[in-house]
């Protein structure tokens, strides 16, 4: 387990980049059941997960934002997936963003060999981009606009060829950085989403996308013209980490 850095308490270790240590799943609670001649049997009982409250105040509920953001229940969440500061060795400078797109972890860069670590969910295979930008817009609950590639594949984002409102509907969620590569637009963002079991898949359009919670943390520290490495999904995580 990762321990997160409370305050006030001494800090561990953080946590090394391994991948086939993440491959392992989180062992399951499972209670049993005796019978004897004497009593009836008794019956199961179902045990509440465990939440470490470090996490359950990170993604707590966030009722001053523009469109209040609900909390998310960590306990439905595979806890390598929560942001976490993890050691880092892959090369890029500090304050770059890296997505690695094999294991759904962002990562953003910092000093003395270490990173911030977030889950995110990609776009579904054939569908995502690889390659390097740099971040050249930010904003605040976007609008969005399907692209026409989009459109086509499905017609019924038609309705909003000219642009959905924000809000906690808008695929683009509380926030979104705008990746340009070589001085034009890619299409791609790095942006929040009100669906957190997303995190960890890759099923959307070739976004990369975060807790609502992850992205507005995320937000605050990246500049414009931040750069950002997104892997190619063939590239294989040991190659960098």
């Amino acid at each position: 387990m990762i321990l997160p850095r409370h305050a006030g308490a001494a800090r561990p270790a953080p946590a090394r980049i391994d991948r086939r240590a993440f491959l392992l799943g989180l062992g399951a609670l499972v209670a049993g059941c005796q019978t004897n001649a004497s009593q009836p049997p008794i019956e199961p009982t179902a045990f509440a997960p465990v939440v470490d409250p470090y996490y359950r105040d990170m993604y707590a509920a966030l009722p001053n934002e523009q469109f209040p953001v609900p909390a998310i229940d960590v306990s439905q969440v595979d806890e390598r997936y929560l942001r976490q500061l993890v050691d880092y060795n892959g090369g890029e400078a500090p304050g770059t963003v890296v997505v690695d797109t094999t294991d759904k972890f962002l990562y953003l860069v910092m000093e003395d060999g270490q990173a911030m670590r977030y889950g995110v969910g990609v776009g579904r295979q054939g569908l995502s981009w690889s390659g390097r930008a740099i971040i050249q817009m930010k904003r605040e609950w976007p609008r969005w606009t399907p692209t026409q590639n989009m459109i086509a594949r499905d017609p019924e984002l038609a309705q909003w060829a000219d642009g959905m409102e924000p809000g906690l509907t808008n695929p683009l969620g509380a926030r979104a950085l705008y990746l340009f590569e070589n001085g034009r637009d890619t299409l791609y963002r790095i942006h929040g989403t009100s669906e957190p079991w997303s995190i960890g898949q890759a099923m959307s359009s070739g976004c990369i996308r975060l807790f609502n919670q992850d992205i507005i943390d995320l937000y605050s520290r990246v500049p414009i013209g931040t750069r950002v490495r997104v892997l190619d999904h063939r590239e294989p995580s040991e190659a960098w980490v």
